[in-house]
């Protein structure tokens, strides 16, 4: 089956209801908006995926170390970060929808758009010459200049306002490229102003201005203000990381697209500390590795693609976003930022503290510089899931809807199902899940027939079904079925754990990195 992407995102969102994956939060009181709760089924699915992180991060690297850093932090840790000062969103109303929107998005989008037109062409040009040369079509056919003429000036407007803090020039780019909103269809805009996403609350008994405190806005500060007890405890060596997983809070007033951008949610982040004036041959290290362990979810490598940054943060000299293809076109997944030495050095500055580390080989002290990457757990989930939802039509008519997921990554390893509920099948199949659940997370189903048990499995994204029949008892077989391709074969009862972990243990995954 087909459907048109916006029908597709809505199944999508429809099918992590009814199958236990995500539940608005709150619904029983009409919800609370950009908040989710992971239902039974997510959240082992996110479970797996940040244990797939962690393990590729942490177990696999002798350098790497991680920590678990506390939400609520000192209010000056964010007075040096910048965040006080510069953690804003442009943001633009439009009078007639009375819907609001960051600027940078609509700009981006509105780009966007004319790189579609582009590819259109290229396409259309693909099946009118066998002997197609993309280059030179690019340099010669007039309506492609000029749509990327339209995207250079664009880019370079852009940027020169988003550096300049100019957000007039921001607005005047919108008007001038009759940017429209997507609601109300017209070009009624406000102006351009910051809106500052961190969340305050108060610490203590009275209420009062110098108890205010902040919802940490990222995880990375955690680490930072961490690195020397962690570098000396751990009597760490340059180059070495800190990872760390945990929540995050932001204010996101233009908040949207399921979970994808939410007000809590979870980062995975890695800070890599290195040698001033190495920092960019481990920048380029880092957007290899970190493409490759995306890769080897099997989702697709043509969903990636590698975005810089026009505008670079406060702290980076050098910054990259892997893409994934969304249903709703290619959007942040993950980045990779070269942050220079501005963290440590802005963090001795506000606690008077030094952050040097002594280089035993070069005989001298240096705050050493910082690569970053950070990936959103929950953007991860969307991704993951997104482009292993199948509707699928199979021979002789019949349907179903079913997840492909990564089988190492799946909530459910294993659904054992005894054919009929008599003649001793009920309690084989106990033995040999209390065999398995000590290694895997397995489940047990006996209602409906055997085919409707299976497409429950497959909307859950089981990668296998284990049916206990009566040949079962007599030679302690069991057929085993194959989420992905449905076939079916035997095997021993006394192989199935071997079978499992070889097929759907994490290890399978590590071993592609």
């Amino acid at each position: 089956m087909s459907a048109k992407p916006e029908d597709f995102f809505k199944n999508i969102i429809s099918h992590c209801k009814e199958y236990g994956f995500i539940f608005q939060s709150s619904e029983i009181y009409d919800g609370l908006s950009a908040v989710y709760d992971y239902g039974q089924n997510g959240a082992e699915l996110k479970k797996n995926i940040r244990e797939y992180w962690w393990r590729a991060m942490v177990q696999m690297h002798e350098n790497i170390v991680g920590i678990d850093s506390a939400i609520f932090m000192h209010p000056t840790i964010w007075k040096a970060s910048g965040h006080v000062d510069a953690f804003n969103d442009p943001l633009i109303d439009n009078k007639d929808s009375k819907k609001r929107y960051r600027a940078d998005v609509l700009i981006e989008e509105h780009i966007a758009k004319i790189e579609d037109k582009i590819n259109k062409e290229v396409d259309k040009a693909k099946k009118r010459f066998e002997n197609f040369d993309e280059a030179m079509f690019r340099n010669t056919n007039a309506r492609v200049v000029e749509y990327q003429t339209k995207i250079n000036d664009i880019h370079s407007r852009f940027k020169t306002a988003l550096n300049d803090n100019n957000l007039v020039q921001v607005k005047q780019i919108i008007v001038d490229c009759e940017i429209v909103c997507p609601i109300s269809g017209t070009k009624n805009w406000t102006d351009v102003r910051q809106f500052n996403l961190m969340f305050s609350t108060s610490m203590g008994s009275v209420a009062e201005e110098g108890n205010t405190i902040y919802l940490r806005p990222e995880t990375a500060q955690g680490i930072f203000v961490n690195y020397l007890n962690v570098q000396k405890t751990g009597r760490m060596k340059i180059p070495f990381g800190i990872a760390q997983t945990g929540k995050a809070f932001r204010n996101e007033i233009v908040a949207r697209q399921f979970i994808f951008r939410m007000r809590e949610f979870e980062q995975m982040e890695m800070q890599y500390f290195v040698k001033p004036g190495t920092e960019m041959n481990w920048y380029e290290y880092w957007k290899a590795a970190r493409l490759k362990w995306h890769q080897t979810f099997g989702l697709g490598n043509e969903n990636y693609k590698f975005h810089d940054h026009i505008k670079l943060a406060h702290y980076a000299n050098a910054a990259t976003d892997i893409e994934f293809n969304f249903p709703f076109g290619f959007k942040e997944l993950e980045g990779i930022h070269s942050r220079t030495d501005f963290d440590l050095k802005q963090h001795e500055q506000f606690s008077g503290k030094k952050l040097q580390y002594f280089d035993s080989e070069e005989n001298k002290s240096y705050v050493p510089y910082v690569v970053e990457t950070s990936v959103g757990l929950d953007r991860l989930f969307l991704a993951t899931l997104s482009a292993s939802y199948k509707e699928e039509t199979l021979d002789g008519g019949d349907t179903r809807v079913v997840l492909n997921l990564p089988p190492a990554l799946a909530p459910i390893k294993a659904a054992v199902f005894p054919l009929v509920k008599k003649d001793g099948l009920p309690e084989l199949a106990e033995k040999i899940i209390n065999d398995l659940k000590f290694d895997h997370i397995v489940t047990y189903d006996e209602k409906d027939t055997v085919g409707k048990r299976y497409r429950r499995q497959d909307a859950i994204g089981t990668p296998y079904c284990i049916t206990i029949d009566h040949q079962s008892l007599e030679d302690q077989t069991v057929t085993i079925r194959e989420r992905d391709t449905m076939q079916q074969h035997r095997i021993a009862i006394s192989s199935l754990l071997k079978f499992l972990n070889e097929k759907v243990s994490l290890t399978s995954l590590l071993k592609k990195l």
